[in-house]
């Protein structure tokens, strides 16, 4: 039989879902052949996770067909998902560890979910079926560490834990969402020889990870999903500046011209020295200037949110000093940063910026509720123009101040936390993924607003994974990888091709 005649495990036809008219999955048709490893690709909000959601059987208002074995299938659940093998391990650790139970007990627990166990076995029997389970996958927990709590393992042995269970069932697809995201380089290898093992056992593996060395090594075929879309698809050897550009970068539209600064930046309003964002990489030095927006742009993992919150006073930097206007700045927590006037429009708006329940007056003012009290009590006369005043500034598409932030779109929700610090006048404005989940014309907004910011002087920080949403708005472009600087430049020297290169060149 020959290649092209083989039977792929799963397959997508013209798959597509969309969340509040907002279309997360466009038509994608992807082959996943078994004994094969595709490495899936794609930036925040490309919709690889939706597309993993389909598959696990969480989503199953989707539209278009998955095949199993060459066969439709309605994956109505989580259950229906594994029964038909698709094992999914999820990205965060504690999916799948049952708590309370020993590490024998969480190794057998599929095996007894599905009722091909004795689920009255002894501990004696579960501890020698564990024995059998972990041998078969190169495993060597002593009888010690099998008997153990599992909430006693640390977390790449209940990565490795997790592995081994959805392994016991020899699936006919396993999913692995960044599943060396809390690995050390060692325990990185011992996943990587699990992966081939499985590869060369005929089990297909769709292997997601934002780490382009990782995927060079295991992966036969890479797909790349932007905004939705399937962009580019790859067998080895692959082309990393192609695969990047089809991640990253798009063809600019006739208006989204490079901004041009008309005379030179202001002082320095921010200077880091010696600040280190991982341990075991370099410090960098950076030098944020009033008067422009200042674009760090880099892969998940790059060292961007950690940059951000750094600065923020919500997680303190391993190393190193910040000074703003000149003087030490410290801040123990985000209060302090307020104060100072550095603001933060964080990368998750849902879980780190917005009350939901509350209107768009409330969230707007909650940062601010001292300046709007009197005798302890909210003046909610103030707090409803402020609403208004942010409403009609960034052209909030909602019924008035008094909607709740449930009521509006992904874009308008983002309106509302740019908005909630241009109330006042920041020093810093830092804006982690300003653009993510927002159509364009919500992204055009916000890049309007954050360049009047710096026109009157402000120190304006955008930070994105995406190439074209930082040339769109920056005047200076930083590439970070790692947590190192490997490019920070200006107008010609900051072109589309080059920042591509830079960090194709730094993964």
């Amino acid at each position: 039989m020959s290649p092209t005649d083989v039977v792929p495990a799963v397959s997508l036809r013209d798959v597509s879902m969309a969340f509040g008219g907002k279309t997360v999955l466009a038509s994608v048709s992807l082959d996943i052949a078994p004994g094969s490893v595709v490495a899936l690709l794609g930036a925040n909000g490309a919709g690889k996770s939706t597309l993993i959601k389909i598959l696990s059987g969480v989503h199953t208002d989707h539209g278009g067909e998955v095949r199993v074995a060459g066969e439709p299938a309605a994956l109505q659940s989580p259950l229906v998902a594994r029964q038909l093998g698709i094992q999914t391990v999820h990205q965060r650790i504690g999916e799948g560890i049952v708590p309370g139970l020993s590490v024998a007990e969480n190794l057998v627990f599929e095996e007894l979910a599905q009722g091909r166990g004795n689920p009255f076995l002894n501990g004696g029997k579960q501890l020698a079926r564990a024995r059998e389970i972990q041998a078969g996958l190169g495993l060597d927990w002593s009888d010690s560490v099998l008997r153990r709590d599992v909430s006693e393992l640390g977390i790449s042995d209940r990565q490795l834990l997790i592995l081994a269970r959805a392994l016991v069932t020899r699936p006919r697809l396993l999913i692995l969402d960044e599943p060396t995201s809390a690995l050390s380089a060692a325990e990185a290898e011992r996943l990587f020889a699990l992966v081939e093992r499985m590869r060369d056992d005929g089990i297909a593996v769709l292997y997601v990870s934002h780490r382009l060395g990782e995927i060079d090594a295991l992966a036969d075929r890479l797909v790349v999903l932007r905004d939705g879309l399937l962009t580019e698809d790859q067998a080895k050897p692959f082309d990393w500046d192609a695969a990047l550009r089809a991640m990253l970068a798009q063809a600019q539209e006739a208006n989204t011209a490079r901004p041009v600064r008309e005379g030179a930046a202001g002082e320095v309003a921010l200077s880091l020295r010696g600040v280190r964002l991982f341990e075991g990489r370099a410090p960098l030095d950076l030098d944020i200037r009033a008067g422009e927006v200042t674009g760090v742009v880099g892969l998940l993992g790059a060292g961007k949110t950690e940059l951000a919150r750094g600065l923020f006073g919500a997680e303190p930097f391993r190393a190193g000093a910040v000074a703003l206007d000149g003087k030490a700045f410290a801040p123990r927590r985000p209060s302090d940063a307020i104060r100072a006037g550095v603001h933060l429009v964080p990368e998750d708006r849902h879980a780190d910026a917005l009350v939901p329940g509350w209107s768009l007056a409330q969230n707007i003012s909650l940062p601010f509720l001292k300046s709007l009290s009197r005798l302890g009590l909210v003046q909610h006369s103030k707090e409803n123009a402020l609403g208004r005043d942010t409403i009609e500034a960034l052209g909030v598409v909602a019924r008035d101040e008094h909607s709740t932030v449930e009521e509006l779109s992904g874009g308008n929700q983002q309106k509302v936390v740019v908005g909630r610090w241009l109330a006042s006048t920041p020093r810093v404005l830092i804006l982690d993924e300003p653009f993510r989940g927002v159509d364009i014309g919500a992204r055009r907004d916000i890049g309007r607003r954050a360049r009047a910011l710096a026109a009157e002087g402000a120190a304006v920080l955008v930070l994105s994974a995406d190439v074209d949403e930082v040339l769109e708005v920056a005047d200076r472009v930083v590439v970070l990888a790692a947590g190192e600087i490997h490019l920070d430049a200006y107008g010609e020297d900051a072109e589309r091709d080059r920042v591509i290169q830079t960090i194709s060149a730094s993964v």
